[in-house]
């Protein structure tokens, strides 16, 4: 019986012995906090940028081979990575409004756009198709790494300064000049 027992004890240690005793536990894929983009080409870090903001839950689009469509707060921006191997790096951040074939070449458009650019300093305000575009462009600037919290308070800030361009113009201008949309069905 002694022998039975004795054997049995063996038994139970060397099946403890062998079961893998790991601390490790399973860990979630967190979303990122910062994404790193420096020493990579423009389209690398536009599928690097795409892939952070997918993880931090926006709705986000590639939009051709170096620029994310993203919809942050029912407005839609393009995000286009610029790496600079050799100084600063940056995010250009670009929303983009169809203008009324009445206003097209307009003196009151360019007059507009010559007086946005000349008081405000949140983005730069440039007129594209031979007038019937206007491009709202600003940039995050950062040396390799970017927070996506910086990213998201710039787009707030940036649509927020729209917000108040907006208030500011002519009763009736929001039928004259119509934000065009980036990321087909959003």
């Amino acid at each position: 019986m002694k022998k039975l027992i004795i054997a049995g004890f063996l038994t139970s240690l060397c099946a403890c012995a062998a079961t893998e005793n790991s601390d490790e536990t399973p860990k979630a894929s967190m979303a990122p906090e910062q994404v790193t983009l420096g020493d990579m080409s423009n389209s690398d870090a536009t599928k690097k940028l795409y892939e952070a903001l997918i993880q931090k839950n926006y709705l986000a689009k590639m939009a051709g081979s170096d620029r994310v469509a993203v919809l942050f707060d029912d407005n839609q921006f393009l995000l286009e990575p610029s790496i600079n191997p050799n100084g600063i790096d940056r995010i250009l951040m670009n929303r983009f409004y169809a203008v009324h074939p009445k206003l097209v070449g307009s003196k009151d458009l360019l007059v507009l756009i010559g007086t946005l650019n000349h008081k405000l300093n949140f983005a730069k305000f440039t007129l594209r198709e031979n007038g019937a575009v206007i491009q709202v462009q600003g940039a995050a600037t950062f040396v390799d790494t970017i927070e996506l919290e910086e990213i998201r308070r710039f787009m707030l800030w940036t649509d927020e300064g729209l917000r108040q361009v907006g208030h500011s113009l002519p009763k009736g201008a929001e039928k004259m000049i119509k934000p065009i949309p980036v990321m087909q069905g959003a």
